[in-house]
């Protein structure tokens, strides 16, 4: 089991990983500003402090909770109610109160670990995009892009095999199969123009143009 640890407060990441590295492996970030959401998908619970300077636990949540499947505890020097509604209206499943006993952390921490059954929406993240598998969406930021079926799975093919290129021809069969009529080139040409102009809104375009060969996924900031 995998926890990321995001508190400022060296001292304490340092007592807090010390206690619970025997059950667990932990990851710490000492500034939320600098965190790179793509890795994410790769821990079971969040241990967020709410107090940090360039980006605090409130506007953590509020940017990225749409993105992470999994528990988020809380910790804040302050025991103001406002603050509490405020972290749990935006998606904190537990609070604690510093200074907090250890044996309190560990025992929150496995009982979050222990019954965690939210369902899992397996997203595949590139941020600032992300693609719900189960739910078959895209999104940028926390925005939905509404993509036609054929858009969507384009997309999916090209974000599950990240760095692959492709021809045309191989995202025409993939999508449309091999018995489809009609003109491959301009078909996907047509589609993955419709698919960056939406993209395009948000100042973002997911797919890279490989000339004389293809297209593969490669986010870039317009």
């Amino acid at each position: 089991m995998k926890i990321l640890l995001i508190d400022d407060d060296k001292d304490l990441t340092n007592l807090i990983k010390n206690t619970l590295k025997k059950d667990y492996e932990i990851e710490v970030c000492n500034d939320a500003s600098t965190i790179n959401p793509n890795i994410f998908t790769n821990f079971n619970l969040l241990i967020l402090d709410i107090m940090m300077p360039n980006m605090d636990g409130f506007e953590f949540l509020e940017k990225y909770r749409g993105m992470i499947d999994v528990p988020i505890i809380l910790l804040t020097a302050k025991d103001f109610e406002n603050d509490k509604l405020e972290g749990f209206a935006l998606g904190a499943d537990d609070y604690i109160t510093k200074p907090f006993s250890i044996k309190e952390l560990r025992a929150r921490v496995g009982a979050h670990i222990r019954r965690e059954k939210r369902e899992k929406h397996n997203r595949l993240l590139d941020f600032p995009v992300s693609c719900d598998l189960l739910a078959k969406k895209f999104y940028c930021y926390e925005d939905e892009i509404h993509l036609t079926k054929s858009e969507y799975d384009i997309c999916q093919l090209l974000i599950k095999n990240k760095g692959q290129v492709f021809t045309k021809e191989n995202i025409y069969t993939s999508v449309y199969g091999y018995d489809a009529d009609g003109d491959s080139q301009t078909s996907i040409t047509e589609r993955i123009k419709l698919i960056r102009n939406k993209f395009g809104k948000y100042k973002v375009n997911p797919i890279k143009t490989i000339w004389g060969v293809g297209y593969k996924w490669e986010i870039e900031n317009l």
